[in-house]
């Protein structure tokens, strides 16, 4: 089955600017969310889902740049085992966000970061 695009992340360094920036250039409204530095965007699409968050690092050493990408999937875990055996890399081993679902960062074999959500409102 294919796997939709779900989720997409902003990183940014100046939080304050990236908003003042999308709100202006698409309208978009942010919401603070979960851990500080964390924000829920709405761009006016309720299937795909929006956050802006502070720059991070998957890999050591390699900030996040560009949008980061999650899509659903129905097993997380077949999907890291497809990846790796497809010449990708795990980035960040499955890990549960409570209420949302289990989510895993892998890296396609130019270096792409990919997030696999498995949805389950009722993960803990």
């Amino acid at each position: 089955m294919p796997s939709p695009l779900r989720h997409f992340a902003v990183n940014a360094t100046d939080l304050d600017a990236a908003r003042r920036f999308y709100a202006a250039v698409f309208d978009w409204r942010f919401t603070p969310w979960g851990p500080p530095g964390f924000f829920k965007i709405d761009t006016g699409d309720s299937a795909v889902f929006g956050a802006l968050q502070q720059r991070r690092e998957l890999a050591d050493g390699v900030p996040m740049r560009g949008l980061e990408v999650t899509f659903a999937v129905d097993d997380v875990a077949a999907v890291v085992r497809a990846a790796v055996a497809a010449g990708g890399r795990v980035l960040m081993d499955t890990t549960t966000i409570s209420g949302v679902g289990h989510l895993a960062w892998i890296e396609d074999p130019d270096g792409n970061a990919i997030g696999a959500m498995q949805y389950d409102a009722a993960a803990e």
